[in-house]
């Protein structure tokens, strides 16, 4: 605890101004990068630019509405922003407003966190019919993210299929399966609500290319899909064939998700109401060939490659297709197999959607330059859980502070000047004040309808409010 307490002191006096410090990105691992530099280091200021008005990206537009408990994070981001040397400022896109080599100018370090916005394709045919969704465009609809709030999507057929089968195609297939009084005390958006209510679904297949123990979604997903009222969950058994064998062998965390799909597929459910009972249905060793399409280009089904999987290690078995097809009769399908990051600016490179990266470090040969780093999901991959963003995080704003302990030079500007720069593109940057207009609106809005908050989706509507 000295030694903590000593290096903090001796941080802050060996550095003889206030170090300026950039983050791209007001979602968990920018936010959580905050929280560790202002701990670890006196006096620092620290910027969080954000293309959005509103900040806490994934939290706000990426958690279920029925996952109130893990939005609770944003008390602690909260906390974090309403310092008076952290400054949120919203509206501000890099490489439209201000570019990274902008930044790096009037900066001593800058962080990016602007995470994953794309879904990856499957690359098929008639991947571009109508009804075939990104499950990240469905939950960005139900979620109130302004880019998404105008989605295009049909509900009135009886089948619909995810492919992919990781925690996002469980937060898909749940959220259609959630009976519609459930999901009115949610943060859920009225648009989305009315057209789920709307909704002529009846079962469910959630498509994956390998087999049970190479699912990817985590147990507490499942565990809720199984609970759903009205809802009847459907394994197929000869998908299970030796799987209960191997389960001693297991770690723990698989050994525990295999256990409850092997206790899943032996219950016997009984359902009261028959007329109104649905169905969610696991499908496994089944990759997506091609969308079967009407004239008019509706979707009308998948046609599926049947799989087999090679290899020794059994989570980490490798599928190989073979020469048997099947069909999957359905109108409306979700794509799940991932995000990847977008390059935000021409001067940034991408390697498969990740920036490059030598523990949260990009290379960089220009001494006249603020260092530049990088993380979350744009560093690691779209992988894991937000704990697994905030270790991340934590881990690359600890090199940060060590690098900033350690360089001497002249006085950067920071956002004084960085503000000349956005104000002639945009004259309308949103701070925190702005924000906490727009939050104190949506919860007003939200308590006449009886729900947390009724997000803005609209860009416009947010400047408006942040505005008055």
């Amino acid at each position: 605890m000295t030694y903590k307490i000593l290096r903090k002191a001796l941080c802050s006096s060996s550095y003889k101004k206030r170090p300026q410090v950039c983050i791209v990105g007001a979602g968990p691992a920018g936010f959580y990068a905050a929280m560790h530099i202002t701990k670890k280091l006196d006096s620092v200021n620290i910027d969080i630019l954000e293309k959005l008005p509103v900040p806490f990206g994934l939290i706000r537009y990426g958690v279920a509405p029925d996952h109130p408990e893990v939005k609770n994070v944003i008390n602690q981001f909260t906390k974090v922003a309403q310092q008076p040397n952290v400054n949120f400022y919203g509206n501000v896109t890099l490489g439209k407003d201000v570019n990274l080599h902008q930044l790096r100018q009037h900066y001593d370090a800058v962080l990016l966190t602007y995470g994953a916005e794309e879904d990856k394709i499957l690359g098929i045919e008639n991947e571009d019919a109508t009804n075939v969704i990104a499950a990240r465009n469905f939950v960005g609809w139900y979620n109130g993210l302004p880019c998404d709030k105008d989605l295009k999507i049909d509900l009135s057929c009886r089948t619909a299929a995810i492919l992919g089968q990781g925690n996002v195609a469980l937060d898909v297939a749940r959220i259609l399966l959630t009976p519609i009084d459930e999901l009115k005390k949610t943060d859920i958006t009225e648009h989305a609500l009315a057209v789920l209510s709307e909704s002529k679904l009846k079962e469910i297949y959630l498509v994956g290319r390998r087999g049970p123990l190479q699912v990817a979604f985590t147990i507490k997903e499942l565990r809720e899909q199984l609970k759903l009222k009205n809802c009847r969950t459907i394994w197929n058994e000869n998908d299970f064939v030796n799987v209960e064998k191997v389960v001693p062998d297991l770690p723990r965390p698989r050994k525990r998700l295999t256990e409850l799909m092997l206790k899943s597929l032996k219950e016997k459910h009984t359902v009261t109401d028959n007329s109104n009972i649905h169905y969610f249905k696991p499908v496994f060793f089944r990759s997506p060939h091609k969308f079967l399409v009407d004239a008019k280009k509706n979707l009308t089904g998948i046609e599926l490659v049947c799989n087999k999987l090679v290899g020794d290690n059994l989570e980490q078995q490798k599928c190989v297709p073979t020469d048997k097809k099947e069909i999957l009769d359905c109108g409306l399908a979700f794509r799940s197999i991932g995000y990847k990051s977008v390059k935000a600016d021409k001067d940034l490179a991408l390697n498969y959607g990740i920036v490059e990266n030598n523990n949260g470090i990009v290379e960089d040969t220009d001494p006249n330059l603020a260092k530049l780093y990088v993380a979350g999901w744009l560093g690691t991959g779209p992988v894991g859980v937000i704990l697994h963003t905030m270790g991340n995080a934590f881990q690359v704003a600890k090199v940060m502070c060590e690098k900033l302990c350690s360089i001497n030079e002249p006085k950067r500007g920071g956002f004084e000047e960085i503000k000349k720069v956005i104000s002639e593109r945009n004259g309308n940057i949103i701070d925190w004040n702005g924000w906490e207009k727009i939050d104190k609106y949506e919860k007003e809005l939200g308590k006449l309808r009886g729900k947390p908050r009724e997000k803005i989706c609209s860009v416009e509507a947010m400047l408006e409010i942040a505005n008055k």
